[in-house]
């Protein structure tokens, strides 16, 4: 059964279910492109690796993310009342450890000379949100900008900042940027809302006539096919953060009532 919603479904934002779609969409990207791109270019998955350290912060729905619970948040602690001698014993005590970050993304090559032609990036919490993840990411996004490498950068989390970018007006929910390198600084940003299908975009290659496109829509609706979200997401349940407003809200409850 497929989704009710006619674009992303917010439900997949949630920590329960991001880390298992993030994957899957990762790999059906992969899949849907590697046809197409035949026989002059490939494209493979690769793997980004560094490590945080939590901070309290509960690391669920974040790719390869060991979940760190019970770890409390610093706070100020109140100033401890006069005592006797001797009445405090060693306790012990949890530290925040760092933690292997893994995050996936695409290249997509060409054949013969290895080149990267074009990279694929699916964002994560960890890369929208601020500290080392963010940082980690914007530094390797600079480096793709000032390549010859395209970038195309899918953001399909409503949370936190999205990615530095200047012109952009009636930002939506979802957005699929395309920064062709001949365009730069100039790039293609493509948008939609909840209530809206996920837009198509092209992948750039070496030249400008062999652009192959992406129906972000269906590839999204065969990974909630194949994982049986249907049968694992609650949809009586209320929507967590970030929230939508109150227009939004109605209508996803018609939606939902009528499906």
């Amino acid at each position: 059964m497929p989704s009710p919603f006619p674009g992303m479904d917010p439900y997949l934002e949630q920590p329960t279910f991001w880390s298992s779609f993030h994957s899957r969409l990762i790999v059906a990207i992969a899949d849907t492109l590697a046809p197409q791109l035949r026989p002059h270019y490939f494209i493979e998955v690769e793997t980004r690796t560094y490590t945080d350290t939590p901070d309290g912060e509960l690391l669920v729905g974040i790719p390869d993310a060991v979940v760190l619970a019970g770890i409390a948040q610093s706070k100020p602690q109140p100033e401890p009342a006069p005592t006797t001698v001797g009445q405090f014993q060693p306790q012990t005590v949890t530290l925040p450890m760092p933690t292997e970050i893994k995050e996936r993304y695409l290249e997509v090559r060409e054949v013969g000379s290895n080149a990267v032609i074009a990279v694929i990036e699916v964002l994560s919490p960890k890369n929208k949100r601020k500290g080392k993840g963010r940082n980690v990411y914007e530094e390797k996004r600079q480096a793709i900008l000032i390549s010859s490498s395209h970038l195309i950068e899918i953001d399909l989390l409503r949370g936190d900042s999205p990615m530095p970018m200047q012109g952009a007006v009636d930002l939506a929910h979802y957005h699929v940027l395309v920064s062709s390198a001949e365009q730069r600084p100039q790039a293609t940003l493509y948008a939609a809302t909840v209530c809206d299908p996920l837009p198509e975009f092209p992948v750039p290659l070496k030249t400008t006539d062999e652009a192959v496109l992406v129906n972000l829509q269906a590839i999204f609706a065969g990974v909630y096919e194949r994982a049986s979200y249907d049968l694992r997401i609650d949809y009586s349940q209320p929507l967590t953060s970030p929230s939508f407003s109150e227009a939004n809200k109605d209508w996803i409850a018609e939606l939902l009532k009528s499906a």
